[in-house]
């Protein structure tokens, strides 16, 4: 039974948890260094049989669980793509968690679905998309590409390989080297084979070459493929290139093939003006994927999916038995059928929660600060005597490596960069990840977490400066 003054209690300890927490993440270090089994090992195997008292059970929580947690929320992490998060974001969380809603059909809860289409407008209006497109909240961007992926390959089969099965059709699909590993898992999925995805070469920064695309398309017309899906990058894993996107958008309207647009990260870029400026043809693509949980303060998961034309998604996804039609179906937006799962989170009220709480014109101001504070890294790292830039900086993201005068092949280069990066996140004072880029072992630096300042940016170029002096 509901106890309504224990739940008091017990709420007020982690809210109290949560504030310090937010206050002292800084001070933590960032990557957990507890080795594989040391959580496992003090955590009971045996299942309890009788209840144990929550303040054992948060005792627990802070003594077994914390050790082994990486700080993504630390304004020191700069590794991989950021999972952020922010106050207006979490509280809405709470509110979901409580209100526990499945929003798998409109009438399951009417204002998850609303709000919903309300919220992914708003960010269709931020990000500059015109209105012919639609949007729909996933819950990663594998996700999405996924969608896309199978939404091509029915509107490459008239729409019958859901019910007749692919039948070894030679469909083909069309993504950079640098494309997310999450183009292939797709392509697997979907029952292309990873056989047919063909991966177009880079240029000198990492983004792909168009007329590689065009002629890898001719050949395989020649060959009686059916060139089904494009993938471009706005913004790649490794080093955050931007694919031509508009020469990609001539060539899938010239051989009628689904162009889907890989924005996970930089998409949020978008709401910037001056950004949206330096990139033509999104009006074009037919699908685009962007995650408000990576550079939009909304915690994980939270992944905006747009297509210009929702009726591919519907007919490829529509399924509704017997015992989930109601009278409204035909006149409600129903986002089961938009994507894979049948149950849906209530992912729209923590993204209702930032945008209002911060403001587009705060969103913004973040932003730029970030892409600021990284401008302001490349410069240090560039005009050190150790370091070089691989490729130029794409937005807050920089590559960089140890000069090759400090090596005398690519293969101890490759060792000392992998060193260096490994006593950087030992030390505990800032995370980062790496990239390989023409064979040669990269490090990046993502400066996009919510809460990274100057100081933070500052702290980690000494750790790099006074680590590499040491290392050579």
């Amino acid at each position: 039974m509901f106890n309504k003054e224990e739940f008091k209690e017990n709420a007020i300890q982690i809210i109290n948890w949560i504030a310090d927490y937010f206050a002292d993440v800084e001070n933590f270090p960032v990557r957990s260094e507890v080795k594989y089994g040391e959580i496992k090992k003090m955590i009971a195997t045996q299942v309890p049989e009788k209840a144990e008292p929550f303040d054992h059970i948060f005792s627990d929580f802070q003594e077994k669980i914390i050790p082994g947690i990486t700080h993504w929320q630390s304004p020191r992490y700069f590794a991989y793509f950021p999972a952020n998060a922010s106050i207006p974001s979490v509280f809405a969380e709470f509110l979901t968690a409580a209100l526990g809603v499945q929003g798998m059909k409109w009438i399951t809860s009417p204002a998850a679905t609303e709000l919903e289409e309300v919220v992914t407008d708003w960010l269709r209006k931020m990000i500059g998309l015109p209105d012919t497109f639609s949007g729909v909240i996933q819950d990663t961007a594998s996700v999405a590409t996924l969608c896309a992926v199978l939404a091509a390959r029915e509107k490459i089969t008239d729409f019958q390989s859901n019910t007749k099965g692919l039948s070894f059709e030679k469909i083909r699909v069309y993504c950079s080297d640098e494309a997310h590993s999450s183009v292939e898992k797709a392509v697997r999925i979907a029952g292309i084979g990873s056989e047919n995805l063909v991966k177009i070469q880079v240029d000198d920064e990492c983004r792909m070459i168009a007329g590689d695309l065009e002629k890898a398309i001719h050949e395989d017309l020649l060959k009686d493929f059916k060139p089904a899906c494009i993938v471009g990058a706005l913004g790649t894993t490794g080093t955050c290139a931007i694919d031509p996107i508009k020469k990609l958008t001539q060539i899938a309207k010239k051989y009628n093939i689904w162009l889907h647009i890989d924005a996970a990260f930089a998409g949020t870029a978008l709401i910037l003006p001056e950004f949206r400026k330096e990139i033509s043809g999104l009006k074009d693509v037919d699908s685009i994927v962007l995650n408000p949980h990576k550079w939009m303060f909304t915690n994980f998961d939270c992944s905006t999916f747009f297509v210009r034309d929702s009726k591919h998604l519907q007919k490829t996804f529509r399924l509704v038995p017997h015992y989930l039609q109601t009278d409204s179906d035909h006149e409600v937006t129903d986002f089961s059928n938009w994507g894979i799962q049948l149950g849906r989170r209530f992912r729209a009220l923590k993204l209702w929660f930032v945008i209002r709480n911060f403001g587009m014109r705060g969103i913004q101001e973040k932003i730029r600060k970030h892409i600021q504070l990284a401008e302001y890294f490349e410069k240090k790292i560039s005009g050190s005597a150790w370091f070089e830039l691989v490729v130029p900086r794409n937005l807050a993201v920089v590559s960089f490596s140890i000069k090759n005068e400090f090596s005398s092949s690519l293969e101890e280069l490759n060792k000392k960069n992998a060193e260096l990066l490994e006593s950087i996140n030992v030390s505990g004072k800032a995370y980062m990840s790496h990239t390989i880029v023409n064979g040669k072992f990269v490090l990046r630096f993502v400066c996009a977490q919510t809460n990274t300042e100057k100081q933070h940016v500052d702290e980690a170029l000494q750790t790099i400066f006074t680590l590499v002096e040491k290392q050579i």
